[in-house]
């Protein structure tokens, strides 16, 4: 396989930076934190309840208590 020439290889990083810089947020542009990203995420959803009372259930077994 031939190698890419030095101009084609600048050309794809160049995609590729530009393709990372829009997925980052803008300069001056407010962020949301991580946990509203996921908040509510999650409701409605049978399994992820489950998934909470197996955990109060061993918290209740085991005498610990959440942080």
């Amino acid at each position: 396989m031939p190698t890419a020439s030095i101009q084609e290889r600048l050309d794809q990083l160049e995609r590729e930076v530009r393709l990372i810089k829009s997925a980052l947020p803008k300069t001056g542009e407010k962020q949301r934190p991580w946990w509203e990203t996921l908040a509510g995420k999650f409701k409605d959803d049978a399994v992820f309840d489950e998934i909470v009372k197996a955990g109060q259930k061993y918290r209740r077994q085991t005498g610990r208590r959440a942080r």
